[in-house]
């Protein structure tokens, strides 16, 4: 049977993770992270704007992303494919036809729901049941705590990661047979409410494609009706025999591309979880037929070891396999962060197989295949996915990054403590007065280092304020020049973290930063 599950605990824990959402897009909004899309004009649904610090950090994930996998990877390269294509590429790969979430609304709130969200959301809390018992156990036990007997043999979570099966088993047959229906009576006898309202009066759930149409041509009713391309992955593959031939690659090989997308989500909330004009950084990997086992478990590890190198927390991931698999894979896991307002997907690892690219030979007529010179056969490579979203990684690291520190004398502050090699700015360079040729000094400081960093210099207010500022978006250093700094070339530099300072010279100052803030070390720790 199933149960609905009620906890004080869980609701006082989601408030938790509401307001820890709440700070971070104002503390987003204040300090020119991210803004609302036309806020003069009230603004605009599920669109933002990045600000001066936004598109830096947003410019450091993508370098990141894309140095790990073009510069470190020699058989992978770039792309940078159109946002139109020729609307039957959308044909071929399944989204006219199969590009749909399941819709639902609530009749008092009238508010709109993914089906599928509401579940898994409701499966969440059921887990999240689970997990507080295993924390409770462990701090019981101590050492001698077996979570993996905990697990099997515990009374309650047995009983709950029961219901949790039963849950996905029903929902996965209701889906594969398109049985709405039954996705309707789910959500109703798990007395699913609506989240905000508590409301339980459903509509029937309903098939909504997401892709956005637009016409191309001069002329409205004679032009021809195009899409926003829903995803970057088709580009890739449409120019898949372009670049091996004019590239002269071998498989297996991947093409990479950082690109905007587009869907008509029917929830569009949660900030820039979830936008409608979003940006993806997408690898396609083409390999031999069966292989695709060996090389998406290679991928699975390698794009896990990328996120955790960052330092945001190891416990802040997990895999999660797909209960319903898409038209065109034979596997997929997704990447999990635990944002706010918990565990939500980050990025997903998916097997493709020879689907995208049978596909397009069909519709186009076009010959796709890959002559294989070691046994002289021609075939359809197969596909390895990997796919995340860059508006979700920045949410990933502003959350984790966002930090409210009380001081040993009583004091506080915010601090980002974002990774030195993504934060947006490096270095501050502040004279400890506006006067006695201190300025001119900071100034020429800035000119050495400002070729390789992106460096700022502020004067207004006094020291202890302008840490503050600095620890706030997340500068790694803060470099102070003082009267001492005329007499003997030395300036203090402070360390973000631990608020530590030291006495340096001025012609150190660059290789302390370099060390710190180099994207080197970070790529090497993610490999």
């Amino acid at each position: 049977m199933l149960r609905r599950v009620n906890s004080w605990h869980y609701f006082r824990a989601m408030a938790k993770q509401d307001d820890k959402l709440k700070k971070v897009i104002s503390h987003a909004k204040e300090y020119g992270f991210v803004f609302p899309s036309s806020e003069i004009y009230d603004g605009l649904s599920a669109a933002y704007d990045y600000g001066q610090l936004g598109v830096e950090l947003k410019n450091n994930i993508k370098s990141y992303w894309w140095d790990s996998m073009v510069k470190m990877h020699e058989n992978i390269v770039g792309l940078d494919a159109s946002i139109f294509m020729h609307p039957t590429t959308w044909k071929a790969s399944g989204h006219v036809d199969a590009f749909n979430d399941p819709l639902i609304d609530n009749k008092d709130s009238k508010k709109r729901y993914r089906a599928d969200v509401l579940i898994e959301d409701f499966v969440e809390k059921i887990r999240m049941k689970i997990q507080k018992d295993v924390d409770k156990a462990a701090k019981r036990f101590g050492d001698a705590f077996d979570e993996a007997e905990f697990v099997s043999t515990n009374g309650n979570v047995v009983r709950r990661q029961k219901q949790i099966d039963e849950i996905l088993a029903r929902f996965k047959k209701a889906m594969d047979d398109e049985d709405l229906a039954d996705v309707k009576k789910l959500i109703e006898d798990l007395e699913i409410a609506d989240p905000d309202t508590g409301s339980r009066n459903w509509t029937d759930v309903r098939q909504f494609n997401l892709m956005f149409k637009t016409e191309l041509g001069a002329v409205s009713g004679d032009a021809g009706i195009i899409y926003l391309r829903p995803e970057t992955a088709q580009g890739i593959f449409v120019n898949y025999l372009n670049v091996q031939k004019s590239g002269r690659m071998k498989l297996p090989f991947g093409i990479a591309q950082i690109g905007k997308a587009f869907r008509n989500e029917i929830i569009a909330r949660q900030f820039i979880f979830r936008m409608r004009e979003f940006e993806q950084m997408e690898m396609q990997f083409f390999i031999k037929p069966g292989t695709q086992g060996e090389w998406y478990d290679y991928w699975k590890n390698q794009r896990i070891k990328w996120h955790k190198a960052l330092g945001m927390g190891e416990d802040n991931y997990r895999f999660h396999d797909h209960i319903k698999l898409a038209h065109y894979a034979d596997a997929a896991s997704d990447v999990e962060f635990n944002f706010p307002m918990g565990f939500r997907e980050l990025e997903g690892i998916h097997s493709r197989t020879d689907f995208d690219l049978v596909s397009h030979e069909e519709h186009s007529g076009k010959k796709l295949r890959y002559f294989d010179p070691e046994t002289n056969d021609s075939y359809v490579p197969y596909v390895v996915e990997t796919s995340i979203g860059l508006d979700r990684m920045f949410l990933a690291v502003m959350s984790s990054a966002y930090t409210e520190e009380t001081l040993e004398d009583g004091s506080e502050r915010i601090l980002m403590n974002i990774h030195p090699a993504l934060a947006p700015v490096k270095a501050a360079v502040l004279p400890l007065m506006k006067k006695d040729g201190l300025p001119e000094k900071a100034r020429e400081i800035i000119d050495n280092l400002k070729t390789d960093f992106n460096v700022f210099y502020e004067e207004k207010d006094a020291i202890g304020r302008r840490y503050r500022r600095q620890d706030a978006i997340g500068t790694p250093f803060c470099i102070t020049v003082d009267h001492q700094t005329l007499e003997d070339q030395t300036v203090t530099i402070r360390h973000r973290d631990s608020m530590e300072q030291d006495r340096v010279a001025i012609a150190d100052v660059h290789q302390i930063i370099s060390e710190k803030v180099s994207l080197r070390n970070l790529l090497l720790a993610a490999q």
